[in-house]
């Protein structure tokens, strides 16, 4: 233990002369911006949301401070076990080696916590990018399916490969394409040794380079093939491969591989933008599929994928009575006594036909998907050779097929909560599981709102139907839900994300009673009872048990250290009777009278006016749970 200590320093010792010199980055940079010191405050308080959004935002997750507190360490010492869970996913570093994630494991603030930061895989954090630069760099073996589109040939060797990537990382190669796309083969020049072409194709593909550049069977020495090297890096103007051949020490050449890596998603996103997103295709669903467009086109794409737009429920719900239906037997075309209004006059009404979006897409990235690899890898139409490109239909909208393309392309995924569902179910359609992931804690952080703001989401109706104020305005606000919570549960429940089951029971706790007395919410706590096969009498309902834990949580957490056993009866529950003693008990000893009659105080949920939120929540807890048990009655359920 003494010894890893010495070492420890000596590797911080060194760690900060090469950071002082500007040789090593450093991974920790004090930041005084406004969204830094805003992402942590957002920490301290453990608000999900506020987190979440800064971090789409793009602020530094791994700053430090005037404190010299890192957000994960705040995270981990104020004890937000979800929080530090979506720090570490988001790419907070966590070095076992590094004096950070000792303070945030030393200063964790239970073992919860500390278990999950010492289990956290450091290369996940470390390098977010791997899985991302490890399949490009695949390509240059991989042959099934097949995806290259140039090949490129020396006198002892061909490179199969392909000109998105190469366009992207070489200005050179993306002049040369442009002008020619039908391009097939390329010719090496033979003063150029082969060993050469293999460094910069390993460089281009984001692979390792070798140790050894001359091989025990070369004819020509290590001097050439530097020559070589320096000869295509001016050609093909490729600024920094100089850095990666030169690098000795492990923890620069990691940097400097890492460096190289975004340098490569910044290319490769800037050429995805200005080829898939720019040129999709806006058109009629019935004719998306007599599109033509040619292989060899000039922005290298071998295939279309479809995202069907949503019917306009806008525009459904402005027509007349009875137009619509008239005109969707019609299929959108009047015609006929049919396009005339019942009194006989014509209508100004006309649906729009549906739409569809085409995006030109390139195989070499889509098959990070094993859904697209199984296709194109397999005897489906979609693999074989056709006049034209295939047409493949996604189940999803263009909004969200956009998020998928992103993710495959550069690993950058943005979608809104009001996507974050479909984007779900279709990250699990494709197989896609990081991509699934990342859908859920979307949902699970941006829904989760303000805790603490109970959304009345039983009366938004009825203040639509309230008198109104004279400027119009309803009498008073609703907040409107991030989310629909049975929806959630539903696809958690579906595709068996346990995440979004724990956030859906959490999110009710927190709201139980807006939701208790809603005929959806028995019907869902049904619909949890019968998920249990051959169910006996004494089984537990699995929802209901969670929403029951958590609805303690929210409750009982404000009672530790207050005298918390006294105002258990012996069942063990909430005596509401002897909470509101005490606390009244209180304030005469403060006082030294009781209050004055008439003065405000907090209505709990059965209307009774208690002294302070203290009592409130004691006697809320027992009417909710009160409440839970005649809906369990009324169901005919045991739990």
């Amino acid at each position: 233990m003494v010894l890893r200590k010495f070492e420890l320093e000596a590797k911080l010792k060194d760690d900060s002369q090469l950071i002082r010199s500007g040789v090593l980055r450093n991974e920790h940079p004090l930041d005084l911006s406004d969204d830094f010191d805003r992402f942590i405050q957002a920490c301290r308080r453990g608000d999900l949301k506020r987190c979440q959004e800064l971090i789409s935002a793009g602020v530094n997750i791994n700053g430090k401070d005037a404190y010299d507190y890192t957000p994960l360490i705040i995270a981990s010492l104020c004890g937000h076990y979800e929080l530090v869970e979506l720090l570490l996913e988001s790419g907070a570093l966590a070095d076992p080696d590094s004096f950070e994630r000792e303070r945030a494991v030393y200063n964790a603030l239970n073992n919860k916590i500390r278990n999950l930061l010492l289990s956290y895989d450091y290369s996940k954090a470390a390098d977010p990018l791997q899985p991302w630069s490890s399949h490009i760099t695949s390509l240059l073996i991989r042959d099934t399916p097949a995806t290259s589109d140039i090949t490129l040939s020396a006198a002892r060797e061909d490179f199969h490969l392909h000109k998105f990537i190469l366009s992207a990382r070489s200005p050179y190669f993306k002049r040369k394409f442009a002008e020619a796309p039908e391009t097939k083969t390329w010719k090496l020049s033979n003063n150029i040794p082969v060993e050469s072409f293999r460094v910069v194709v390993r460089y281009l593909y984001l692979g390792d380079l070798p140790r050894d550049f001359v091989g025990p069977r070369s004819s020509v020495t290590e001097e050439e093939v530097f020559r070589g090297i320096d000869k295509l890096c001016k050609q093909l103007e490729i600024d920094h491969l100089w850095e990666a051949v030169l690098s000795s020490d492990r923890r620069l050449a990691r940097q400097r591989q890492q460096d190289e890596v975004q340098r490569a998603q910044a290319q490769v996103e800037a050429l995805f933008r200005d080829t898939v997103i720019r040129h999709r295709v806006d058109v009629d669903t019935n004719k998306a599929n007599k599109v033509k467009w040619p292989h060899h086109n000039a922005i290298f794409a071998n295939c279309l994928l479809q995202a069907d737009e949503l019917p306009d429920e806008e525009e459904a719900r402005s027509a007349p009575d009875g137009e619509q239906q008239q005109e969707a037997v019609l299929n959108g075309i009047p015609i006929g006594p049919s396009s005339l209004s019942t009194n006989g006059t014509k209508s100004s009404y006309v649906r729009k036909s549906p739409r569809s979006v085409l995006y030109p897409a390139h195989k070499a990235f889509l098959i990070r998907a094993p859904y697209f690899e199984t296709m194109f890898s397999s005897d489906f139409l979609e693999a074989h050779d056709a006049e034209y490109l295939h047409v493949i239909k996604v189940d999803c909208t263009p909004p969200v097929l956009e998020a998928i393309l992103s993710f495959l392309y550069t690993e950058r995924s943005s979608c809104p909560l009001e996507h974050a569902l479909d984007l779900l179910y279709a990250s699990d359609m494709l197989l896609l599981e990081k991509l699934k992931t990342k859908a859920a804690v979307t949902i699970s952080t941006l829904g989760s709102g303000n805790a603490n703001a109970l959304v009345d989401r039983t009366h938004q109706h009825q203040a639509s139907e309230s008198p109104a104020s004279p400027d119009g305005a309803a009498a008073e606000d609703v907040e409107m839900e991030p989310i629909n919570v049975y929806d959630v549960i539903h696809a958690a429940w579906d595709l068996k994300v346990q995440r979004l089951e724990e956030f859906a029971a959490r999110y009710l706790a927190s709201r139980l009673e807006d939701y208790i007395d809603e005929p959806e919410f028995h019907d869902l706590i049904q619909e949890s009872a019968a998920r249990l096969k051959s169910r006996q009498e004494t089984d537990t309902i699995e929802l209901l048990d969670d929403i029951r834990y958590y609805l303690g949580e929210r409750f009982r957490l404000r009672f530790e250290g207050d005298g918390l056993e006294e105002m258990l009866d012996d069942e063990g529950e909430f005596d509401a009777a002897q909470v509101e003693g005490m606390t009244y008990g209180a304030k005469l000893g403060a006082d030294g009278a009781s209050q004055a009659e008439g003065e405000e105080g907090v209505i709990a949920l059965n209307g009774q006016v208690v002294e302070d939120e203290f009592a409130s929540d004691a006697i809320n807890y027992q009417i909710l749970l009160g409440k839970i048990d005649r809906m369990l009655e009324s169901l005919k359920l045991d739990a």
